[in-house]
């Protein structure tokens, strides 16, 4: 069998002996950055690698050798008699899970069975966060409880991430309008991937409402903040690197948001920052303005994320989220 798994947590645990198996460790940030369609092509994880590298500090080098390694460990599925998928509820896994069904939508399964292990709750941990949390002795008591990969839940995870791919994010708002319960994960997730798009209000994503909330209450270090924020957010799934970005431009530019005090500069990959704990965080003045939603972040600063394949840029950005009617809808003004 091969076990595909989101992090190298939960590998180490059953490498103790859980599963006599083969375990491929899927390492990828899909809600970072770009996405394509079919990013094994080359120009697609060229472009990928370039922007990891300048927003995380992952080297170039290394993603697309850690890219290209584990693609040809999926290639080699028909050696197996099955491969069982191990992924969460929240977005980052979600994405994960609609990728490689995807992918496996395209294969010629023959006697290779494929299988699902997803779940959002385990008895007696309160906050669920991931399967990361439990103990092997937990983790074991899940090992065999998967179930076959249905055709409608191929053919939904296929549909989703093409429309997680796509740069028109209407696609996925319809999308999660229809029946999606053969992943019954993929809803909430995505959804809270829509959220991240700037406000209709204030041009915020839900992160950065959050975290400017979170430091008007008085929480004002780094590490404190995405405590709070990934604990709230749980279901984006969202990574220490991954918010430092978020940090970074929060209180970068002309019309910075925040302004951050004692520290030498944000962590990155492979490179910690010692003054980073000790950093103290406040709004600024035009923090607080569109805080109170007299200001509009995007139209003042601009923008320029990736979320999914949308590419967001300017100050009068595309698409816009509506956080009362809960939907996405394009600007007249775009």
């Amino acid at each position: 069998m091969l076990h595909i798994v989101n992090g190298d947590s939960v590998a180490k645990k059953l490498r103790q002996g859980l599963v006599p198996d083969d375990i491929l460790v899927w390492r990828e940030v899909y809600p970072h950055g770009p996405v394509f369609e079919e990013p094994a092509a080359v120009d697609h994880r060229k472009k990928r690698a370039r922007y990891l590298e300048r927003t995380l500090g992952i080297p170039r080098s290394e993603y697309i050798m850690i890219s290209e390694t584990q693609d040809k460990t999926l290639a080699g599925y028909s050696q197996y008699k099955e491969v069982v998928l191990w992924f969460e509820h929240d977005l980052f896994d979600q994405a994960m899970l609609c990728y490689l069904l995807h992918w496996f939508s395209k294969q010629f399964l023959s006697q290779t069975k494929l299988s699902l292990l997803s779940i959002g709750e385990f008895p007696g941990i309160e906050p669920f966060r991931g399967l990361g949390q439990l103990t092997p002795e937990q983790l074991q008591s899940l090992s065999g409880t998967w179930k076959s990969v249905s055709p409608e839940a191929m053919e939904l995870g296929s549909a989703l991430w093409q429309a997680y791919s796509s740069s028109e994010p209407d696609k996925l708002q319809k999308l999660l309008s229809e029946d999606t319960s053969a992943l019954p994960f993929a809803q909430e997730a995505f959804k809270a991937h829509l959220s991240r798009f700037p406000s209709v209000r204030n041009g915020l994503g839900c992160v950065e409402q959050m975290t400017l909330e979170l430091v008007e209450t008085g929480i004002n270090s780094p590490g404190e903040l995405f405590g709070h924020v990934s604990g709230r957010l749980h279901i984006l799934g969202i990574g220490d690197l991954q918010y430092w970005h978020i940090l970074k431009k929060l209180s970068q530019g002309p019309y910075p948001l925040l302004s951050i005090r004692g520290m030498d500069g944000f962590p990155a990959y492979d490179a910690p920052t010692a003054s980073f704990v000790h950093g103290e965080i406040a709004l600024t003045a035009f923090g607080r303005s569109v805080l109170a939603e007299e200001a509009d972040r995007a139209a003042k600063q601009g923008i320029d994320e990736w979320y999914g394949g949308v590419h967001v840029q300017g100050k009068q950005p595309r698409w816009r989220w509506d956080t009362v009617r809960q939907t996405l809808y394009e600007t007249a003004e775009a």
